[in-house]
C-alpha cells in the first residue's frame, strides 16, 4: 500500500504565522521557506524556496479577516505546492471562514461553505484538518477527507483551574446546546439556554432564560464570536436574571470594532478564546488567549503517521495534548 514519506514540510501564508512557528516547536520541525507576498496591484505571488518534492506538506493557514485576501493566499500556495510535486497536500485551517453561509436559507443565495469546499480540492488539497466548524455538516461538504478537532479540551483545561461559585454552563443560543451540554457534563455544573431572536447581520435579543442563573457563576460558551451581539446580549439578560458573574468562552473570537466595544460596554467580565485566529485585545476588557498549537500539533502528527485522532476529542482535565 501506497505511504506517504516520512518527512513533513510546514509551511504557511501570511494569516498567523505565529500560530504556525508555535506549531513547528511543538512538532519539532523548522517552519518551511516560503516567499507569500503581493504585486502593486494586490495580486498574490507565492514561491516555494526549499524542496518539497515526495514531501508530506502541511500548509497552516485561517481563513480570517482579511477573509478573501487569505483565502487566495491558501489556494495558491496549493497550487505552488502540488506543481513542486508534493506528495499530499494537507490545508490546515484553524478557522474556517464562510462556514457560516452553509445552506440556502433565502432566495437566490449561494452555499458559499460549499464553493470553499470545492476551491480546496479542485486547488490540490489531499485533506482538511480544522477546528470548530460552525456547522458540523460542512465537513460532508468536502470529497476528501476532513479531520473536524475541538477546542473543547483545551478551554475546559483552563476552566479546570478557576474557582466558580455553583456554576452553569449556559448556551446563548439553541444551536449551541449540544457544545455547552458537553462543558456541562465534563464540570459538574447545570446547564441552562438564552433564546434569542436575531433582528441582523449584527444585532441579536434575548428574550428569555430557560433555567436556574440566579446565584450562579455563569459560563457562556459559543464557537465564534464577531460582532459580540449574541453575547453581550445573554449576558445582560443573564445579570438581570440574578447570575453572580458572567464570563464566556468561545473557540475563535474574530472581534470586529463594534465587537471590541459592545464587549467593553458589556456584562461580561472576561472572554475565554484560543488563537485560531490572531486574538485582538481590547483595551478596558479582559480577553484571556489560549495557544492550541499542541491540539493541532498533535493532529498534524498523526495524520502524518496515520494515527487515530479520535482521543484529541476528549474533554478531561487529564487529557494531555
Amino acid at each position: 500500500m501506497f505511504r506517504i514519506p516520512t518527512e513533513m514540510k510546514v509551511l504557511t501564508g501570511s494569516a498567523h504565522r505565529v500560530l504556525a512557528e508555535r506549531i513547528c516547536a511543538y512538532i519539532g520541525v523548522p517552519l518551511g521557506d516560503a516567499t507569500v507576498t503581493s504585486f502593486p496591484d494586490g495580486e498574490t505571488f507565492v514561491k516555494i524556496n526549499e524542496n518539497i518534492r515526495g514531501r508530506d506538506v502541511f500548509i497552516v493557514q485561517p481563513s480570517c479577516p482579511p477573509t478573501n485576501q487569505n483565502l487566495m493566499e491558501m489556494l495558491i500556495m496549493v497550487d505552488a505546492v502540488r506543481r513542486a510535486s508534493a506528495a499530499r497536500i494537507t490545508a490546515v485551517i484553524p478557522f474556517f471562514g464562510y462556514a457560516r453561509q452553509d445552506r440556502k436559507d433565502q432566495p437566490r443565495v449561494p452555499i458559499t461553505a460549499k464553493l470553499i469546499a470545492n476551491l480546496l480540492t479542485a486547488a490540490g488539497v489531499n485533506r482538511v484538518l480544522t477546528m470548530d466548524l460552525h456547522a458540523q455538516q460542512v465537513a460532508g461538504f468536502f470529497d476528501i477527507p476532513v479531520d473536524h478537532l475541538y477546542a473543547a479540551p483545551v478551554i475546559v483545561r483552563e476552566l479546570h483551574r478557576r474557582d466558580f461559585e455553583k456554576p452553569v454552563v449556559v448556551s446563548p443560543d439553541v444551536g449551541g446546546l449540544k457544545m455547552a451540554s458537553s462543558y456541562a457534563e465534563n464540570m459538574g455544573a447545570g446547564l441552562a439556554i438564552v433564546a434569542k431572536r436575531r433582528k441582523s447581520a449584527t444585532e441579536t435579543e434575548a428574550l428569555n432564560v430557560i433555567g436556574d442563573v440566579e446565584g450562579h457563576d455563569v459560563i457562556l460558551v459559543d464557537d465564534l464570536t464577531e460582532t459580540a451581539g449574541t453575547l453581550t446580549s445573554a449576558a445582560k439578560i443573564l445579570k438581570e436574571r440574578g447570575a453572580r458573574r458572567v464570563i464566556a468562552c468561545v473557540s475563535h473570537a474574530v472581534i470586529s470594532d463594534l465587537g471590541a466595544e459592545r464587549l467593553r460596554d458589556s456584562a461580561l467580565e472576561e472572554l475565554i478564546t484560543t488563537n485560531s485566529v490572531p486574538v485582538r485585545e481590547v483595551p478596558g476588557f479582559q480577553v484571556t488567549s489560549l495557544c492550541i498549537s499542541e491540539l493541532l500539533g498533535e493532529g498534524m502528527k498523526r495524520i502524518h503517521d496515520d494515527e487515530s485522532v479520535s482521543s484529541l476529542f476528549e474533554i478531561s482535565k487529564k487529557t494531555k495534548l
